[in-house]
C-alpha cells in the first residue's frame, strides 16, 4: 500500500466543513496503488473515498474529474465527484489536490471467468460511447510520447538481450503509431488502467469501475487492450486465456462493433499494451519515489506478457 500523505481524523475536522457531509468519522488507509494516497472516508451522510495526488496538479486535474463526473450522469457506474458547497471538485489538502467521490459497492474479481469478463466488455463500450460528448481533451500522458521519452532512462539498467527487446518494440510502436492503420482507429476518452482491482462486482455482475487518474484521449482500442491483456491472462506465464479474451472482446462488440482497422491493429495494440506497463513498472522500480509504504509492481510480467503478444497471434476481435 502505498500513502505518500498522511491524514488524521483531525486533519480533516475542519476541511470537511466545506462539504455537505457532516463530521468525519473514520478514515482508513486503502490497500492499493502506487500513485496517489487513497482513503476510504466515513462521515455522517455515508462512505465516500478520499484521494489526494501525488503526481497530478490542480491544472491537471479538471479532466479527469469532469470525466468522472461526465461518465456518471450518463449511467456508467464509475465514482460520483462530490463538490462543495461552492461547487468545487478540487481542493487542496496539505497543499495537494484532493477531492472526494462516492463509494462503489461490491468487491474486486482477482479470478475473473468469461461470465465477468464479459460485463467488463459491456461495460468498456458504455464508457467509450458515453465520453464521445466528452468536450475537455486531454492525451494519454503515458502513452507513446512518454514511452519514447522514458525508455533511454531505463536502457543502462538492463542486461543486453532485455535492453535490445525494450529497443526493439518501441521502435515497433513508433513505426506503427505513423502508419495509415493506426490514424484510422476510433478515439476518444479512455481508462488506460482498467485493471482487475480497479473493477467492483457484486455476485457476478459489475458494479462499477474506479481509478481514472491515467485517463486521457487516445485508441479505444488500447484501452481493450490494456484490459485484455489483465482480464483475460495467465499472470503466471502471461497466456491469453481465449474463453476470456473472446468473451470480454464479444460483449464489447455488441455495444460498439469493431471497424477494419480495429481488427488490423488488434496484435501491435495488444503489444503497445504490454509496452506501456512494462515501461512504467521499470519506471518504478529504478526511479522510485519516498512513500510510506511502497511496493513496486514486478515488471519482469509484462515483459512475459509482451514476450507472449509478440510470438502467439491473438484470437480474432469478433471470434
Amino acid at each position: 500500500m502505498a500513502v505518500f500523505t498522511s491524514v488524521t481524523l483531525d486533519d480533516l475536522s475542519q476541511w470537511i466543513t466545506q462539504f455537505p457531509l457532516g463530521k468525519a468519522l473514520d478514515l482508513r488507509g486503502i490497500a492499493s496503488g502506487i500513485e496517489n494516497t487513497n482513503f476510504f472516508l466515513t462521515t455522517e451522510r455515508g462512505e465516500f473515498v478520499l484521494t489526494i495526488f501525488e503526481n497530478l496538479g490542480f491544472e491537471q486535474l479538471p479532466f479527469y474529474v469532469q470525466l468522472m463526473r461526465h461518465l456518471a450522469e450518463r449511467g456508467v457506474p464509475v465514482p460520483a465527484p462530490v463538490p462543495t458547497v461552492h461547487g468545487e471538485l478540487v481542493v487542496g489538502l496539505h497543499g495537494k489536490p484532493a477531492i472526494i467521490v462516492s463509494k462503489l459497492e461490491g468487491a474486486s474479481q482477482m479470478d475473473p471467468q468469461p461470465v465477468h469478463c464479459a460485463e467488463v466488455g459491456a461495460m468498456l463500450a458504455r464508457m467509450h460511447l458515453a465520453g464521445r460528448d466528452f468536450d475537455l481533451h486531454q492525451p494519454n500522458l503515458r502513452g507513446l510520447d512518454w514511452w519514447t521519452e522514458t525508455v533511454p532512462s531505463i536502457l543502462p539498467q538492463l542486461d543486453a538481450p532485455t535492453a535490445e527487446l525494450l529497443r526493439a518494440e518501441l521502435a515497433f510502436q513508433q513505426d506503427f503509431a505513423r502508419s495509415e492503420t493506426y490514424r484510422a482507429l476510433q478515439r476518444g476518452p479512455v481508462h488506460a488502467d482498467l485493471f482487475r482491482n480497479n473493477v467492483m462486482f457484486v455476485g457476478d455482475k459489475l458494479s462499477g469501475c474506479f481509478d481514472f487518474y491515467f485517463a486521457g484521449w487516445d485508441t479505444w482500442l488500447f484501452d481493450i487492450a490494456v484490459t485484455v491483456n489483465d482480464w483475460c491472462i495467465d499472470l503466471d506465464t502471461g497466456v491469453l486465456d481465449e474463453a476470456r479474451a473472446v468473451a470480454l472482446t464479444r460483449a464489447y462488440h455488441a455495444a460498439r462493433p469493431f471497424t477494419q482497422a480495429e481488427q488490423d491493429a488488434w496484435q501491435p495494440m495488444l503489444r503497445a499494451a504490454a509496452l506501456r506497463f512494462w515501461v512504467s513498472r521499470l519506471y518504478d522500480l529504478y526511479k522510485p519515489r519516498a512513500a510510506e509504504m511502497l511496493t513496486p509492481h514486478d515488471p519482469t510480467h509484462f515483459e512475459r506478457v509482451l514476450r507472449q503478444r509478440i510470438d502467439t497471434p491473438a484470437p480474432r476481435l469478433t471470434a
